[in-house]
């Protein structure tokens, strides 16, 4: 008989798999319940481990959390700085990174509600994930920005952190009203309006 977890009775994972089998079982509870309602116990159940073996590998629920909100930040970030990769024209690399933020709130398992929705907002740690996340998307577009206008790291810096808000922003409100605006037209709709103020800015020398 196959177990909840998808593994049969007596099966040895490897402790990478087990970790992600764990991770897999969090994701969906702390999404849908939040932090605070979650408990190891339902996490426990939910992955088809005793308890003890969830502690072995994840010593509290805040470590827990942790390495989720970690492994879902990772990837709103190489989303966004692959999009800048996949091209050498700005104008697409705009409409790319717009376009990253729509893909990973789209994505069915909702972990962006972790990112931008969570109710542990106020730990020192999951503040400190979040706003390195967004770093680090803003110093991925900020290239982009000053080699098209010209301008210097900081006001590339502002620019970008722009863009970045109006992307999250957008992508969020655009799936919370259910998405009545086809998805390519509202990336399209955003990239426009982001890259026609981007690209006024003259290039110097």
């Amino acid at each position: 008989m196959t177990q909840p977890n998808g593994t049969r009775p007596g099966t040895r994972l490897s402790r990478s798999d087990r970790r992600a089998q764990l991770l897999d079982a969090a994701r969906s509870i702390f999404v849908s319940q939040g932090y605070h309602a979650a408990g190891m116990d339902g996490i426990a159940d939910a992955a088809g481990v005793s308890k003890p073996v969830l502690y072995q590998h994840f010593p509290s629920k805040l470590e827990l959390y942790l390495a989720l909100l970690q492994e879902s930040a990772s990837e709103m970030v190489g989303l966004v700085q692959a999009a800048l990769l996949d091209t050498e024209d700005n104008t697409e690399r705009v409409h790319r990174a717009v376009e990253a933020y729509f893909t990973f709130v789209s994505g069915g398992d909702q972990t962006y509600r972790l990112i931008f929705e969570s109710d542990l907002r106020g730990e020192p740690a999951v503040e400190e994930i979040v706003e390195r996340a967004t770093r680090d998307c803003i110093e991925a577009i900020t290239t982009t920005i000053t080699t098209d206008t010209g301008v210097d790291q900081a006001r590339g810096r502002l620019l970008a952190s722009g863009l970045v808000g109006l992307s999250q922003v957008s992508a969020r409100y655009w799936l919370q009203q259910g998405a009545d605006v086809p998805r390519e037209e509202a990336v399209e709709l955003l990239s426009t309006l982001a890259w026609r103020g981007i690209s006024r800015f003259p290039r110097h020398g």
